[in-house]
């Protein structure tokens, strides 16, 4: 029987920055799988040469998401993509975000402001409304604050976005320089998210929980990645601080019945639910990245050769 082909699926910019690519190369080819690292948007490739085409890194696609969903129903068409096309269209838009909450998971709090939207009239209704609500706006002044209640803090990023980019946290007092960032948002025909600042993320950072095949594999923590006074990144994505975790039960609980949520055929080949905890230390879902999710094989032993052995039984 013939070997196979299996396209890894990044964009140049990311090649030498997805830590994920080697190890899981190996893996295949230990397993006897014809691996090939390609470039989404390079037209000179022929996707039906391949039995499966796997999306890893193409990090450059909230820049370019129309193209890049075109890209996806091309290879789509000719090849097995992974996950499928239906997944990659409802992932790469926060939106989903609303519809995992009303499905009855826990998540961030989420406010959305669309380009027809009048900014200042939405962001307002959105301090009013999340601020009232806010743990800081809810913690009584002591001697470790100074005597103050905490300023109310949020986030502002877009609702397609990867990575932390373009994402910038802000204080009440600092209304004007959010106004700014939402409407330069706006303005590219960007959807807006503005989410309350769940500060706990700061002393216990996120959990990231992958799956394979819909089996927990492995966890890592995240460090805090937003600053205040900090300009949004424009690199492909922000610097980040990653050690293995052992996640809690809660954590693992909310993960699975968040991937159960999701509105397509289950399980897929690969998930990573990303959590952080709220003003009680519940936790709750910050992202869900169904599309192009770093994996962290480096910090949990075995896992490239866990999600290679997936990806064999999609093959066989």
């Amino acid at each position: 029987m013939p070997r196979p082909r299996i396209a890894l699926v990044t964009a140049a910019a990311a090649r030498d920055l997805d830590e994920d690519l080697k190890p899981l190369e190996i893996a295949l080819r230990a397993r006897g799988i014809d691996t090939h690292i390609t470039d989404w948007d390079d037209d000179t490739i022929d996707w039906s040469a391949f039995d499966l085409a796997l999306l890893r890194s193409p990090w450059d696609y909230t820049q370019r998401l129309p193209e890049f969903l075109a890209w996806a129903e091309h290879a789509a068409a000719r090849t097995r993509l992974v996950n499928p096309l239906p997944v990659i269209r409802w992932n790469t838009d926060k939106h989903y975000l609303a519809e995992l909450a009303s499905s009855g998971a826990a998540t961030v709090p989420s406010f959305f402001i669309e380009p027809d939207n009048d900014a200042s009239a939405a962001l307002d209704r959105f301090l009013r409304d999340h601020a009232a609500t806010s743990p800081s706006a809810l913690r009584a002044p002591s001697p470790a604050n100074g005597g103050r209640v905490q300023d109310f803090e949020f986030v502002i990023k877009p609702a397609i976005g990867a990575g932390s980019r373009d994402a910038q946290r802000y204080g009440r007092g600092e209304r004007a320089d959010a106004l700014t960032h939402v409407q330069r948002l706006l303005h590219a025909n960007r959807s807006v998210l503005a989410q309350p600042y769940l500060d706990r993320v700061d002393e216990h950072g996120e959990t990231a929980l992958i799956f394979f095949d819909g089996v927990f594999s492995h966890a890592i923590r995240k460090g805090p990645l937003l600053r205040r006074g900090e300009g949004p990144t424009r690199a492909l994505f922000a610097a980040e601080h990653i050690i293995p975790r052992t996640p809690t039960a809660d954590e693992l609980d909310l993960a699975r019945r968040t991937l159960a949520a999701v509105p397509f055929a289950q399980p897929l080949l690969y998930a990573r639910v990303d959590l952080i905890q709220d003003a009680q230390a519940a936790p709750c879902v910050l992202e869900l990245e169904l599309t192009e999710p770093s994996l962290f094989f480096a910090h949990a032993a075995g896992s490239a050769e866990r999600f290679a052995a997936a990806i064999a039984q999609r093959t066989a």
